[in-house]
């Protein structure tokens, strides 16, 4: 079992320079992988990503929404597909398998929906349940300001360091992280990703 997320990137072209959005989005994808095995940016503005552990997917998935909503106008759609992977290829554009096809039938699914993120496994009650939890989630994640994206961001990456920590980074106090973190939905996004892990390793275990 694996997951594969596909995704876009919403109103690239508006933006001229397009390494604001490509420099911190290969910075998270680099975080599990090399390209082009791993993962690949292809047709401008389109990605695509292997997790080897599906537990791992949503956490990947939110670093992604706030690496690209730190840039001011930008915006990502994102399935999640999870399950086999049946062939192997130097570049995962060629790779195939239940996972793929899961995330690439979401993707377009997506699309027709007006949704930004979402899962497709071989379980379809979970799915309705993540779903409904992710489409809400969303709400406050499509909303992020750049300021929310960036907390969001540097808060994932330094999960073990407490808010004081965090400001002394930000070179800002204490209470404006607690404040930042507060207007991102911070906690209750992370408690989702608590439950989704959760959630999914119950299933592959």
């Amino acid at each position: 079992m694996i997951a594969i997320i596909t995704g876009d990137i919403i109103n690239s072209r508006k933006i001229t320079d397009q390494k604001l959005w490509i420099a911190p989005l290969k910075k998270v994808l680099r975080l599990y992988g090399q390209s082009p095995a791993t993962w690949e940016i292809f047709r401008g503005d389109s990605f695509q990503l292997e997790i080897t552990e599906p537990a791992d997917s949503l956490l990947a998935a939110i670093r992604i929404k706030a690496a690209i909503r730190s840039v001011k106008g930008l915006d990502v759609r994102m399935s999640i597909g999870i399950g086999g992977k049946s062939y192997v290829a130097a570049g995962i554009s060629e790779s195939n398998g239940e996972a793929f096809v899961n995330s690439g039938e979401k993707f377009e699914e997506l699309k027709k929906i007006k949704q930004r993120l979402a899962i497709k496994s071989p379980w379809p009650e979970t799915d309705r349940t993540l779903n409904l939890m992710i489409t809400l989630a969303s709400v406050p994640m499509n909303n992020w300001t750049v300021n929310s994206a960036e907390i969001v961001t540097l808060s994932l990456r330094y999960a073990g360091l407490s808010q004081k920590q965090l400001g002394k980074k930000l070179k800002i106090s204490q209470s404006s992280v607690s404040e930042r973190q507060t207007r991102a939905n911070y906690a209750e996004i992370t408690a989702l990703e608590e439950y989704y892990r959760n959630t999914i390793t119950s299933h592959i275990v």
